[in-house]
């Protein structure tokens, strides 16, 4: 992408609470920091970007994303030398920039979303479950490999009945021998994709010749490049996109093209959540309705509150644009102060 000559950058950390800590195989939260990165070109025009660091990951952190975006100045280019999470909040801040001087705005058509259910004591996961299936969510992802694994998606499908998809996220917890004991416990019980179970797609590949439980990479796909490899190895034939993991929407929109996508949140704030969802669209876009699959994008009902006046909005479990030009996002000025981490 070209330069582009801004009349102002700004870049805003914050942090949102979850309604109740985040348990995963990777750790536990109680907040999500994150960095929001406004824009604005001559003639005053906004362009909103959001970056997560995935530093449960061993990524980059919020301290050091900032430093990249500040240091971007007013001619900002997309480069080699940025880390994915801010590629993905810069090339985002530009997108919503060029639609808002465009002023235009297409019918947007909804994505279906799953319901993102945290590790815990099996009744209680099962009771998660059943609140996200009163909101009007039919496919649901277990976060597994941090208790009992096999309890958990027992109690889930004797909750919600034969109907439901249960999707599982291991967060490469599980070593080969445990995958495979796991999948060959959890079979019956009907799982639609297992993300993850392992670390690598080597791995992944010995375990595609044990299961029949079609296998998603996540950790293992950041790249294109890993996307080829994974087909050609025959290990994952999945992949859920986390676009600060990847670096954007055109980095997802590659990998997309090269194998079986569905978008999922890096527990992102409003504005990530609308360019995920742009993603998701276009994803859906290029299969049948019987091959879409549910996309991790419902987690703003994982937090307690936003930093949004307006945002994209969840009727059941559909994901709707916001309605306003470009992403459509409007920041809540009081919130974001109120959210915003301040350091010294």
């Amino acid at each position: 992408m070209d330069a582009v000559r801004l009349a102002a950058v700004e870049v805003i950390p914050y942090a949102l609470p979850f309604r109740e800590p985040y348990v995963t195989a990777r750790g536990r939260l109680t907040r999500r920091e994150m960095v929001l990165l406004r824009i604005r070109d001559e003639d005053g025009v906004e362009g909103l970007g959001e970056a997560v660091p995935l530093s449960l990951r061993g990524g980059v952190g919020i301290a050091d994303v900032a430093r990249e975006l500040e240091a971007l100045g007013r001619t900002p280019e997309i480069g080699e030398g940025l880390s994915p999470p801010a590629r993905c909040a810069l090339s985002t801040a530009l997108l919503d920039l060029e639609e808002k001087r465009r002023e235009t705005k297409g019918e947007r058509l909804p994505v279906r979303c799953n319901a993102t259910l945290v590790s815990g004591a099996p009744a209680e996961v099962a009771a998660d479950a059943m609140r996200w299936a009163k909101a009007g969510f039919g496919t649901f992802k277990l976060k597994v490999g941090a208790g009992d694994d096999v309890g958990q998606v027992e109690a889930v499908r004797a909750a919600l009945g034969p109907e439901a998809k249960i999707r599982l996220d291991a967060n490469a917890a599980w070593s080969l021998e445990e995958a495979t004991q796991i999948l060959a416990a959890v079979e019956p019980l009907g799982i639609e994709l297992v993300e993850q179970p392992v670390a690598t797609i080597a791995e992944a590949a010995q375990l595609a010749q044990r299961t029949p439980i079609p296998l998603a990479g996540d950790e293992s796909i950041v790249t294109v490049g890993d996307a080829e490899e994974s087909v050609r190895e025959h290990g994952f034939g999945i992949t859920g996109v986390k676009l600060s993991k990847v670096g954007g929407i055109e980095a997802g929109r590659e990998i997309a093209g090269v194998m079986r996508t569905y978008v999922a949140s890096a527990l992102d704030g409003p504005v990530g959540i609308a360019i995920g969802r742009r993603l998701a669209e276009w994803v859906d876009s290029q299969v049948s309705a019987e091959a879409r699959l549910a996309h991790g994008l419902a987690t703003q009902r994982l937090f307690r509150e936003t930093i949004a006046a307006e945002e994209c909005r969840l009727e059941g479990d559909l994901l709707h644009e916001a309605p306003g030009p470009g992403l459509g996002v409007v920041i809540d000025e009081d919130s974001l102060r109120h959210h915003q981490i301040r350091h010294g």
